[in-house]
């Protein structure tokens, strides 16, 4: 790996430099060529710096008096934060001082942020949040929109379409990525008019491998690749499916617990149950990039541990690698000549 620099909000999420110090000193000593910058309060970044790290030539740290919270709406935050962690970071690849950012932050105030400042990629008209899913199978399926956009026209479902291709294509090694669109039924009469003027603009198109709509009890049969719908579609799957999960791992503790003979048996099946239900749970797939932005910007969940911090980190470094910028541009130019012909 080539020299590569993450600006790193470390006040961000629900436990801040707790999580997002212990994390960068770990994405440190896996990638020796990786240079992190550190924004947030340097008092309490230090606090949990190892003294091998303290000073470390490839981190460095920027004092922030401002942080974004979760309440900030993104409006005022984008008046009256311009001094956060979360706007200097992000200012740091905009100057191309830094190759990503990564933040575990307000998710609005973020896409907000990220828009205005480096601007989205030419032929996209709203960047859109997309996540990689668990599946029966064990193969890598993408979502988006998972809630930087409440609602959208056929035209902007489409270019998620073509973002989340890529993605797939150029991380995991896809040749011919395989999209459908989540609906309420795989009729092809089924869904709204935007579903439906969505799938006969995917189904014309020749860039996109375009298998149709499928549900929801679908999302996780590993028979697609890529799964496109609005962010509010998108936002309560992903929520539900985690309160699923949760549900079952508490279910699973109250059986387990209900006298001597279920706790031996707990004792025995306990691992093996909890280990299969955690797989379900989206914040283990931690790393949701926010694409159409013509730099990179990755958004950890909010409670994320420092594990699924790191996986964040770990993201934003391949998709710089892997230039998945510089691959949605080509393909949107490839997307507007056959429109063009």
């Amino acid at each position: 790996m080539s020299n590569l620099t993450l600006a790193l909000d470390a006040m961000g999420g629900d436990f801040g430099p707790q999580i997002t110090v212990p994390a960068s000193m770990q994405a440190l000593l896996r990638y020796p060529q990786l240079k992190i910058t550190l924004f947030g309060d340097k008092q309490q970044i230090q606090r949990y710096l190892t003294p091998e790290f303290s000073p470390h030539p490839r981190l460095k740290l920027v004092h922030c008096e401002q942080v974004v919270t979760m309440s900030d709406k993104p409006l005022i935050a984008i008046r009256k934060r311009r001094d956060s962690s979360m706007r200097k970071a992000i200012d740091m690849v905009q100057q191309g001082q830094a190759d990503a950012c990564v933040s575990a932050g307000n998710t609005g105030v973020l896409m907000a942020m990220a828009k205005l400042i480096l601007k989205t990629l030419p032929g996209i008209d709203r960047p859109a949040l997309v996540a990689l899913l668990p599946s029966v199978n064990n193969k890598p399926v993408y979502m988006l929109d998972l809630g930087a956009n409440v609602s959208c026209d056929s035209e902007a479902l489409f270019q998620f379409a073509v973002m989340g291709s890529v993605l797939a294509n150029t991380v995991n090694g896809i040749k011919s990525p395989r999209i459908s669109l989540l609906n309420i039924g795989e009729e092809d009469i089924k869904g709204n008019d935007v579903v439906r003027q969505t799938a006969d603009l995917l189904k014309n198109s020749s860039v996109i491998n375009y298998q149709g709509f499928i549900e929801g009890h679908q999302i996780f049969d590993g028979n697609t690749d890529v799964i496109v719908c609005d962010g509010f579609v998108g936002n309560i799957s992903l929520k539900t499916t985690e309160g699923v999960a949760n549900l079952m791992l508490e279910h699973i503790k109250q059986l387990t617990n209900k006298n001597v003979f279920t706790r031996i048996i707990g004792l025995l099946v306990k691992p093996f149950l909890k280990n299969a239900f955690c797989k379900m749970k989206p914040d283990q797939y931690n790393g949701a990039s926010l694409l159409g932005l013509r730099a990179i910007v990755v958004k950890s969940h909010g409670n994320a541990d420092e594990k699924a911090f790191l996986n964040a980190i770990k993201q934003a470094v391949i998709e710089v690698e892997q230039q998945v910028p510089q691959r949605i541009q080509s393909r949107l130019e490839s997307v507007l000549l056959e429109k063009i012909c």
